[in-house]
């Protein structure tokens, strides 16, 4: 049989498509392997926040507030508001896990597997889905080790002890392997309050104390600030050391994302983990400690402003101040009634005539979009200048 140049070209190309189609490589991108798939230039971050609500025994959500929230509803608020990095929930601060038959309990009532199901639609959409843990407050475990937390507060109140970071250890290499999560945001990693005994010093911290110092703790239970530092350090030290460990063990491309409020604390500057840590954000908002522990950082560090209503930053100067010098953006609110916020209503609506966290979302969402501030969005979803 005698066959054509055209022919065999067409035989080739036919060969070439099936041959791609069978390795994946002509079907739409839907990533299994974390961080595998996209490359985030320019970070762009919101997160719905379900740490924070009501009927907690503290300021934290009650167990399985929110558990029926929607993971394709999610998904399509953040594809609207631009982001390319989700960060939602491995365990939020109540204690219980937002997927289902982990390591740490899930939360009660939860409808759906939430988290693996953020990842699965996040990465259709070629956005890194990236979890959660407060390292320093956790009610359930305040409430189930009295003896190795000082109560359950809604801030933070637990030390480092051996057994907890045994637990910590566990719930994050669990969550990494299991719910293809890009990598996760650590927050609240410093020392206890200890306002429920008075500033007094549990038995299991001053145990800790001696560990880590090699040196007896103070009959009188005063410290020096010398002390007070380099205890401070070597706890935090070795609680990001079983952080890294363990993520890293579970999958070595895993992002640890370091949120902190005070980046210039003594407990944590020219730390180990400012030069380890993957992403770091200044939880503040300001630019100004940015900069300042710039010098801190490893090489792989990139950096985050945040906006949310606490930090009380004006979104439209530090927006273009942060895409300016490089700097990561990212955003948080309390969820509403539905788990969600009106976003279609927010971005409808002038910049200048909103306040809080929906002036802060709006003016996020612009900047992903890469659309003027004074736009705003119609009913077909597109940025019109109005």
């Amino acid at each position: 049989m005698i066959i054509g140049k055209r022919a065999i070209c067409v035989l080739w190309l036919s060969f070439v498509v099936a041959s791609l189609t069978i390795c994946g490589a002509a079907e739409p991108r839907v990533a299994t392997d974390p961080v595998s798939f996209v490359k985030i230039k320019q970070i762009k971050s919101y997160c719905i926040d379900f740490n924070w609500g009501a009927g907690g025994p503290n300021g934290f959500a009650s167990p399985g507030l929110w558990a029926d929230a929607d993971p394709v509803k999610h998904v399509e608020w953040y594809k609207a508001m631009g982001v390319n990095v989700i960060q939602t929930f491995c365990v939020s601060c109540n204690g219980y896990a937002w997927y289902k038959n982990g390591k740490v309990p899930q939360q009660p009532g939860l409808k759906h597997n939430f988290l693996p199901e953020v990842v699965r639609l996040g990465h259709q959409e070629e956005m890194l889905v990236m979890g959660y843990f407060c390292i320093g407050a956790n009610t359930k475990w305040g409430k189930e080790h009295p003896d190795l937390s000082y109560g359950h507060p809604s801030e933070v109140h637990i030390p480092y002890t051996d057994e907890y970071l045994a637990y910590l250890s566990t719930a994050i290499e669990d969550a990494v392997r299991t719910t293809g999560i890009d990598g996760f945001m650590i927050d609240w990693i410093w020392q206890p309050q200890r306002k429920s005994t008075g500033g007094k010093w549990l038995k299991c911290e001053k145990e800790l104390y001696g560990q880590l110092m090699g040196e007896v703790y103070p009959e009188n239970g005063k410290l020096t600030q010398k002390q007070e530092v380099e205890y401070g350090r070597k706890a935090i030290d070795r609680c990001w050391k079983t952080i890294r460990q363990a993520a890293k063990k579970a999958n070595p491309k895993c992002i640890i994302w370091l949120s902190i409020f005070d980046p210039t604390h003594p407990h944590v500057v020219n730390s180990a983990m400012y030069k380890e840590v993957d992403w770091l954000m200044n939880e503040g908002g300001d630019l100004d400690r940015i900069k300042a522990i710039t010098p801190m950082i490893g090489k792989q560090t990139r950096l985050i402003s945040c906006l949310a209503n606490w930090n009380k930053q004006e979104a439209t100067t530090i927006v273009p101040a942060a895409l300016k010098e490089g700097i990561g953006l990212y955003g948080f609110t309390k969820p509403g009634a539905d788990s969600l916020l009106p976003l279609k209503q927010i971005l409808a609506r002038p910049v200048k005539e909103l306040k809080g966290d929906q002036r802060n979302i709006a003016v996020l969402a612009r900047a992903y979009h890469n659309v003027p501030v004074d736009f705003v969005r119609n009913d077909k979803g597109e940025f019109v200048k109005p």
